[in-house]
């Protein structure tokens, strides 16, 4: 099945480079000119969003928010395309819940390659034959379609923070330090500051409320998933 690709950008040269780029390897492409207009076309379900962040009518920070509030589009990877380049910029792009933080002017064949490595990651993530459903009390983790119960009642997570829970859930009561976190979930072509996964732990814990307390900080290393808490 071709994957589509909505790219978000006011600026319309870059839209069509980037949909000239896109269609040339094989994926089908979507167009939007404002955060408002692609949120329109996001409940389409593309397979990943490119977004700008400087537009009119709506920003592509207020764009990621909406769309990781949203539990039916929240698992849709984001890769922010900005002229903000700054260290500051990405670190909350990312703390938004995008997957990647390219910065522009566009250089076409480390977009194309950033995007294939993204799509690859989440064909991986959904290739099982059998959805899997993880089970910690009453902690339900459905990987197949990116959500989280408790008690029956569905937490919605952006993609990321899914991903941190669900790799410390697979890995429990052993210590994992940031940095295989960030290796883990980002990959190792990207570069996320230590910062970001503690900001996304402290979101989980939010979420999770009182089940947070199987999440233990371990001081300056990283964190630990205990299973069991007597």
């Amino acid at each position: 099945m071709t994957p589509t690709i909505l790219v978000v950008d006011d600026e319309s040269d870059i839209l069509e480079l980037l949909r000239y780029n896109l269609e040339k390897e094989g994926y089908r492409v979507l167009i939007a000119h404002n955060g408002k207009e692609g949120l329109r076309l996001a409940a389409r379900r593309p397979n990943l969003v490119i977004l700008d962040v400087m537009m009119p009518e709506m920003d592509g920070w207020e764009m990621c928010k909406s769309l990781r509030a949203n539990a039916a589009l929240a698992h849709i990877p984001v890769i922010f395309l900005t002229a903000r380049d700054s260290e500051v910029d990405e670190v909350l792009g990312l703390e938004l819940g995008a997957d990647d933080y390219i910065s522009k002017p566009v250089r076409v064949r480390t977009l194309m390659a950033r995007v294939k490595r993204v799509l690859r990651s989440r064909g991986k993530e959904g290739s099982t034959k059998t959805p899997e459903v993880l089970h910690v009390g009453e902690l339900e983790i459905h990987t197949a379609n990116y959500f989280v119960k408790i008690r029956n009642r569905e937490i919605p997570l952006p993609r990321k923070e899914f991903e941190v829970l669900l790799f410390l859930v697979r890995h429990p009561d052993r210590i994992i330090s940031r940095e295989t976190i960030l290796n883990e979930v980002w990959g190792p072509d990207v570069y996320v500051v230590d910062r970001t996964i503690d900001v996304h732990i402290r979101k989980i814990r939010e979420k999770l409320g009182a089940f947070s307390s199987h999440i233990d900080t371990v001081k300056g290393v990283g964190y630990r998933f205990k299973k069991d808490l007597s």
